[in-house]
């Protein structure tokens, strides 16, 4: 039985997976090869608001010339070690 996600369950290796998805059918397809249930509805919505993001200048200077404190502030989901504030 499928079992439906919650945000707070998401991890780094399932969000890289879901960025690499072309579509909501390739969305869909990997959410239920996880074990997932969701609806074609959710699917395209999480896929309209990736196509959808932009970086502001300040963040794309941040991405092209190194950053040096986290964006993500308040529980940094990339524990990498290497941004100041993580």
């Amino acid at each position: 039985m499928a079992k439906q996600l919650k945000r707070e369950e998401l991890t780094k290796e399932m969000v890289k997976k879901a960025l690499r998805c072309k579509d909501a059918d390739e969305l869909l397809a990997l959410a239920k090869s996880e074990g997932y249930e969701m609806t074609r509805e959710e699917a395209e919505a999480y896929m309209a608001e990736i196509n959808d993001f932009q970086l502001d200048d300040e963040a794309m200077k941040a991405v092209a010339g190194g950053v040096k404190t986290c964006y993500m502030v308040d529980g940094c989901a990339f524990k990498c070690g290497t941004l100041k504030d993580c």
